[in-house]
């Protein structure tokens, strides 16, 4: 009975992966070719930027918390990148990422200084940041002209036979990883999450650490949305808008609880891994684009269900 109760732990913390080795497997067998290299590098490439922008909300629901706000900072970065690139060449990149950083520290204030709970502050400011980009892009896509396409042919191109934006996806998942898990920010992340009033008893300073969290995002967020409007050439207002349910759903199936305290960008990249690799399995089977959403909510509930701790459920943030 002991041996099986500490053998639950280890097989929990497995299931992401070995899901993940289902799903290719299955999918393999009803579309042989799928598991080839040049596929799996394809889902790589495709997995970087969900990857990026799951990486960032990991740092908010590690706290127990949540940011509904990302998908729209990254389509505010898409634009500011597609408008300046061309005009102010790479100074464009750390623009847009800083728009993103001040979308998430006013998050996080309002969340905060305001004891307004995550999601309505993180949809308030959602809101007010898309409307920003259909007001900065007159509400149409905008296309980025050559010679912006030139400087930033970097990330569209490869390093060693592998394109770049792999590289790009795995410095952040590095940095991140190594954030979490060596710095008293990670450390403290993990306890609020775990306990925020035995955290704010223990003398760590919650609420800079919350405001930090979110401004993270912010910033990883208009990351996500710069690369992407690099690879597609242009930025929109509503270009990330599909990305949001994917993002939450890759950090949670991941193993990241959406009580907080128990995850990090580790798991996250496993979970997104699998998010690309259902909804690139159900294009090769020939499913309906449009059933994707569904099968996304149906994993996004199961995932919450199973990793969810029902003993802080009052206290969901």
């Amino acid at each position: 009975m002991r041996r099986s109760a500490s053998l639950a732990p280890l097989l929990r913390d497995a299931a992401p992966a070995l899901l993940l080795v289902v799903a290719v497997v299955i999918i393999n067998a009803a579309s042989p070719g799928f598991a080839s290299v040049d596929t799996l590098m394809v889902v790589m490439s495709d997995t970087a930027v969900l990857f990026i922008l799951a990486a960032a909300v990991t740092f908010v629901i590690m706290l127990g918390g949540i940011d509904l706000s990302i998908q729209a900072v990254a389509s505010l970065a898409s634009v500011i990148v597609a408008q300046l690139l061309p005009v102010i060449g790479l100074a464009a990149l750390p623009a847009a990422l800083l728009a993103g950083l001040a979308a998430g520290l006013v998050s996080g204030l309002v969340h905060v200084r305001l004891k307004v709970p995550s999601f309505v502050a993180t949809l308030a400011t959602g809101g007010c940041v898309a409307g920003l980009a259909l007001l900065a892009a007159s509400g149409r896509a905008i296309t980025i002209l050559e010679a912006g396409r030139e400087r930033t042919a970097w990330i569209n191109g490869t390093l060693l036979g592998i394109p770049s934006v792999i590289f790009i996806a795995a410095a952040v998942g590095l940095l991140g990883f190594l954030v979490q898990r060596n710095t008293a920010f990670g450390r403290y992340s993990m306890a609020i999450g775990a306990g925020e009033p035995a955290a704010r008893a223990a003398g760590i300073r919650v609420d800079r650490v919350k405001i930090a969290a979110f401004a993270v995002c912010g910033l990883l967020s208009a990351l996500a949305g710069a690369v992407l409007a690099v690879r597609l050439s242009s930025g929109s207002p509503n270009l990330a808008n599909q990305l949001l349910l994917p993002s939450i759903a890759a950090v949670i199936v991941g193993g990241t609880a959406i009580t907080g305290g128990v995850g990090h960008v580790g798991r996250t990249l496993v979970g997104a891994l699998f998010v690309s690799i259902v909804r690139i399995g159900m294009i090769f089977l020939g499913v309906n684009i449009f059933a994707q959403q569904i099968v996304f909510g149906v994993m996004l509930i199961l995932a919450v269900a199973v990793t969810i701790d029902r003993s802080k459920i009052a206290i969901v943030k």
